[in-house]
């Protein structure tokens, strides 16, 4: 067994041969097996890996929350020299929220929306200090004021559903910061946040841990964040630790394959498809019932694999200082990832394929997607207020050219998706026209002609939402083949299993049923039903986003295969602007119901920029601690598409309007011009491209 690590008097968590199980009526299941680590004061340990591979079955073990089911059966965990494996539930609960605080991924789990933010913070501290409600609530304010919530007095008196997504993670770590905890554990803080919120908390993530000299233990399995925030890194696999060392030492120089593999799933801001390719590690995370006990576990999905690894267990190796991999091959690992390093794999672009013209597909002219909202006022009901509308989607024109993918970016609510949905027909147009193919489409779905429908086809963000669980895949993929007529009923199978195999299932998923596959594989199979009909364009809603990074570089790759082999034109909504800059050839950039910016996607990623798209691409966790990135954070949350701002929208979040005469009095008056950049490019901007052209790139190394 692996040796504990030293203790000294600045370590605030020693975690030592850990390992937990959970009873079920088959057997006893091993979910976590000799983990250690160990977090110093004001240090921060990044664990990252795949879904299954036990990082929150650690988190929830250290404070012993792992239900009825769950057990602790080797090892220990020091928290300030204290062992906490035995404790009491009452022993424990006075360090749960206390000494000891947890930030989880959803914050609505962790608020009751039945009761007042006041009162949910206020019981943190007079559940755990002898304070009177008074100074309770000052200290409340005082807190809310540190995270950077707006209004903080007003927050207090508001209940859950009134705060956005943003403002209840603050709430939440607001609340877990209140009697300076000693550790902070953050399972997945940021990951349904919008990447400019995402990149706020993680600045205040870094604040906290400065000035409360806090130790945190921060879960994600996005490898951009992790570089962010974390000082060490420990990479979980199976249960078990494969690799573990500093930030900047892990990601320069990878020493176990599934690390290095990790790293090759995640496209880097610069890449494009043109010139790099995704490298998806094959297989998937081992079920906990049938790990091998006596041998590597990576063996199945590993390159590196020999007699020897089959054979035994391998054990924790230091292969530079503190900096240590489980794998018997770990220098070969690191010699081959520094030489990828030094190397350079990008292809050229043909400047042949670049000059041939571009046929339409789809032509969009002055689209507007409005939603009427009811008043409440009293007036409403005698018909003498004037209609409100949401304007979701207000005057938007674009083509998207056959056979090439277009990228739609931007935070929640700025219509991404009603846009798609006006163009798919699953909401009602409320002015403009939708061409496709010559046919104006500016119809609901049930009002378009049968060929039209066929013809466009859309891949959801979440598989298990759109997949009957009642019917086996091959029955849901061959619907829309035998409701468009694409093969002969008596080919209808065939034509099913020739769509599994080109979404890499292969013939035996034909008679499984939803919920014997993985999130991936539900995802493929959503990809093989949009295919069924054989259509010209797939709308991509967010495919990836709930996906590993190893899946998500798999689906990105099998969609990037389907586009060469049958000419499909795509658009592609994501927020991982590093997804979509690799995956896509123009982007759309979308503020409040509008493009603030559109062109070929290296473009885009270039100056000069419009200033939201300069502020995504600041906001971008980049997986390279050693990357230097501009600090740009907008201000405030997105306006209400019910009334928004005059002139520019964006204009109430700008950070570049002191570029401008009089600060920018022009953008609260008139809308900006359309300015053409380059072929394709536009900026909707009042700053003139002179000065947009001087501002420096957003990363400027990486």
């Amino acid at each position: 067994m692996d040796s504990p690590p030293p203790i000294d008097t600045d370590t605030v968590l020693s975690v030592n041969n850990l390992s937990i199980c959970y009873k079920t009526r088959k057997a006893l299941v091993k979910a976590v097996r000799d983990v250690s680590f160990t977090i110093k004061r004001g240090e921060t340990l990044g664990i990252v890996g795949e879904s299954g591979c036990g990082k929150s079955t650690v988190s929830f073990g250290i404070v012993d929350f792992l239900g009825a089911n769950g057990l602790i059966t080797g090892g220990s965990v020091l928290f300030e020299g204290q062992e906490l494996v035995g404790r009491s539930q009452k022993e424990l609960n006075r360090l749960r929220g206390d000494r000891i605080a947890m930030v989880y991924q959803d914050p609505m789990a962790a608020l009751n929306p039945t009761v007042r933010m006041g009162e949910q913070l206020t019981e943190v501290l007079t559940s755990h200090r002898d304070i009177s409600l008074p100074e309770a609530k000052k200290q409340c304010v005082a807190m809310l004021k540190r995270v950077h919530m707006p209004d903080a007095e007003q927050v207090m008196d508001r209940y859950t559903h009134q705060l956005s997504g943003g403002q209840q993670q603050r709430v939440v770590i607001a609340m877990a910061m209140l009697n300076n905890p000693s550790l902070l554990i953050m399972d997945e803080p940021t990951t349904a946040l919008d990447v400019t919120v995402e990149a706020a908390v993680l600045d205040l993530v870094e604040d906290l841990k400065r000035d409360f000299n806090t130790g945190i233990l921060f879960i994600s399995h996005n490898l951009g964040v992790v570089a962010r925030v974390s000082d060490k890194v420990c990479v979980m696999y199976a249960g078990q630790v494969v690799e573990m060392g500093r930030v900047t030492e892990l990601f320069k120089k990878p020493c176990h394959p599934y690390t290095k593999g990790l790293m090759r799933c995640v496209p880097k801001l610069g890449t494009d498809k043109a010139g790099s390719k995704l490298h998806p590690i094959p297989g998937r995370v081992p079920h906990p019932l049938k790990r091998p006990e006596d041998e590597c576990i990576f063996v199945p999905r590993c390159n590196y694999s020999t007699d020897k690894c089959v054979q035994s267990w391998p054990g924790l190796y230091e292969v530079l200082p503190d900096h240590v991999s489980r794998c018997f091959y770990a220098e070969k690992v690191l010699k081959e990832s520094l030489k990828e390093k030094t190397g350079n794999d990008k292809k050229a672009v043909s400047a042949d394929a670049e000059e041939q013209p571009d046929e339409t597909l789809l032509d969009v002219d002055n689209l507007k997607v409005y939603y009427e909202q009811q008043s409440k006022s009293i007036r409403s009901l005698f018909g003498l207020d004037e209609p409100q509308y949401v304007k979701a989607v207000d005057d938007i024109s674009m083509e998207v050219a056959k056979g090439k993918t277009l990228g739609i970016v931007g935070e929640s609510g700025c219509g991404k998706s009603t846009l798609v949905k006006g163009i798919i027909g699953l909401e009602e147009i409320t002015d403009g026209d939708i061409d496709f193919l010559g046919v104006d489409i500016a119809l609901p779905v049930d009002e378009r002609q049968i060929e039209t429908i066929q013809d466009i086809q859309m891949v959801f963000q979440n598989p298990d939402a759109t997949l009957n669980p009642a019917y086996t895949v091959g029955r849901q993929i061959a619907r829309p083949i035998r409701r468009f007529g694409t093969v002969p009923k008596n080919q209808a199978k065939a034509e099913v299993i020739r769509l599994l195999q080109a979404v890499r299932l292969g013939a035996s998923y034909y008679d499984r049923y939803p919920r014997q596959l993985s999130g991936g594989e539900k995802q493929r199979v959503g990809i093989a039903r949009a295919l069924a009909s054989r259509p010209d364009m797939v709308i991509c809603d967010e495919p990836v986003s709930a996906l590993d990074v190893s899946v998500q570089a798999a689906v990105l790759n099998l969609l990037l295969e389907i586009q060469k082999m049958l000419g499909t034109t795509l658009i592609f909504i994501a927020h991982d602007l590093s997804v979509v800059r690799f995956f896509s050839d123009d982007v759309a950039v979308m503020y409040l119901g509008q493009i603030m910016e559109m062109g070929p996607a290296e473009t885009i990623y270039a100056p000069p920029y419009h200033p939201y798209t300069e502020a995504l691409l600041s906001a971008v966790p980049i997986p390279d601690p050693e990357a230097e990135q501009k600090n740009i954070r907008l201000s405030g949350n997105v306006p209400s598409a019910l009334n928004p701002p005059s002139g520019c929208r964006f204009h109430t979040r700008c950070p570049r309007r002191s570029m401008l005469p009089d600060n920018g009095m022009i953008c609260e008056t008139e809308v900006p011009p359309w300015r053409p950049v380059s072929k394709g490019h536009h900026i909707l901007c009042h700053i003139p491209l002179d000065e947009l052209r001087k501002i420096d790139s957003v990363v400027s190394a990486a």
